[in-house]
């Protein structure tokens, strides 16, 4: 990861993105809520005060080209046109192509993904918990980019790790009934009937399936880095973190 050059809060993903593509990954650090929301909490749906998102977000506008198209996030697998639509939209995945069009996801645990073309015409960002990963969230975007697959290139930004991602045999079965080479980013959890599951490698089966080539990012474990991000399987009420992508003119 790199820091960014301007006040941008959090950093710049690691990832040969073409130069007219910016993104950025939020971290938890640089706002103003307190506990338990400590401090750059940009989720308006978690319990923390209207007014400290609303100075929180702005933190991060300042920054920006634009207002970021903020999702109404529910694990479902809609692409939404940050060109065109407005923020509260029920998506969890985005696609823009006009400059200045900010794609956002809100994560705390969930694999944010960051998508965009080697022509740096379109890109895209998808929330992929398990239930929209597993139902089609990645195919949907990469299909909504509108370009060949094979000319994209993906970024896989902080989730909950292999080592804490503890689920029950339903998961795995969603995942294997769609690819059964899944089964290998599931191994036996420290519960009975438990998995502990990599949602890395399951993003990376579903891009490559999809015909992405290039991917790079993961393991930025949420859980395991309390200072850095947040994590609800670890704290139960947190904030949010954003990772966000858009199009320079």
């Amino acid at each position: 990861m790199t820091k960014p050059t301007n006040s941008l809060p959090g950093f710049v993903p690691d990832w040969p993105a073409p130069p007219r593509v910016r993104s950025l990954q939020t971290t938890r650090s640089g706002g103003v809520s307190p506990a338990p929301y400590a401090s750059l909490n940009l989720g308006d749906h978690v319990g923390d005060a209207p007014a400290h998102v609303a100075a929180n977000r702005a933190l991060l506008r300042a920054g920006l080209p634009g207002e970021p198209l903020w999702l109404q996030q529910v694990h479902g697998t809609r692409v939404a046109d940050a060109d065109s639509a407005t923020t509260g939209r029920e998506a969890d995945g985005v696609v823009a192509r006009r400059p200045g069009s900010i794609c956002a996801i809100m994560t705390a645990d969930c694999l944010p993904v960051l998508l965009c073309d080697w022509d740096g015409t379109v890109v895209g960002a998808a929330h992929a918990g398990w239930r929209g990963l597993a139902a089609g969230v990645l195919e949907n975007t990469v299909a909504a980019m509108g370009v060949g697959p094979e000319r994209l290139l993906a970024w896989l930004g902080p989730a909950i790790g292999p080592q804490a991602f503890e689920v029950g045999p339903e998961v795995r079965d969603a995942f294997e009934k769609v690819d059964p080479r899944a089964s290998q980013a599931f191994v036996p959890g420290a519960s009975a009937g438990k998995y502990l599951a990599d949602i890395y490698a399951l993003a990376r089966l579903r891009l490559q399936a999809a015909g992405v080539r290039e991917i790079h990012g993961g393991g930025l474990c949420t859980v395991g880095d309390a200072v850095s991000y947040f994590s609800y399987r670890r704290d139960r009420v947190c904030g949010r973190m954003a990772s966000l992508i858009w199009l320079e003119p």
